[in-house]
């Protein structure tokens, strides 16, 4: 089970966001903070993460496949190559499952919402927006290309740089799912 947190901070692990645009890692930029800072988010899994190297596979509902549909349609109209959307679809299966989450009360961390657990409070958007899945999976997808190198980067370590999960890892457990499902739809 994950338990979604999100931070409205600065600095989480050596990333900021400013004024709506992501930094990058925060050494490779002046020790002044970011005015209009946006927030990150942190991602605390309750149960231990999967091995390194070991995939993980949830059979999916209609629901959930027309999420996968939606990612990959958001993906292609951002004129993004194919990672892009293995990269999105992994993420969204470790915050969501490829679920559309609305607010779950007392389950729910604060006001995380959607495929990719984004925040409303958090300046992602409103609620209405985060729980479209083309508005969040183009909102992801703007955090993934101000990563540098996100192209070459191995899958977990780039939703990582935009997620900030504090298990780092558990996106990679994704990977070969979110690949055949990519390459099942793509061209559907």
């Amino acid at each position: 089970m994950t338990t979604i947190f999100r931070k409205s901070v600065l600095s989480v692990a050596g990333l900021a966001f400013a004024g709506g645009v992501f930094a990058g890692p925060i050494a490779a930029h002046a020790a002044t903070p970011a005015v209009d800072a946006k927030p990150v988010a942190v991602a605390v899994q309750t149960g231990a993460p999967k091995p390194q190297g070991e995939q993980s596979h949830i059979d999916l509902n209609g629901e959930q496949t027309a999420n996968v549909k939606a990612i990959i349609a958001a993906t292609k109209k951002a004129g993004l190559p194919e990672r892009a959307a293995v990269i999105s679809i992994a993420t969204s299966l470790q915050e969501s499952k490829l679920e559309n989450l609305g607010h779950l009360g007392d389950a729910n961390d604060h006001d995380s919402l959607g495929l990719f657990q984004q925040r409303p409070s958090s300046g992602w958007g409103t609620p209405e927006q985060i729980t479209d899945p083309a508005y969040s999976t183009t909102a992801f997808l703007k955090g993934l290309t101000q990563v540098d190198g996100w192209q070459d980067m191995a899958l977990t370590d780039a939703a990582q740089t935009v997620q900030v999960s504090a298990y780092p890892d558990a996106y990679a457990q994704w990977e070969q799912q979110a690949t055949d499902l990519v390459g099942q739809h793509w061209n559907s």
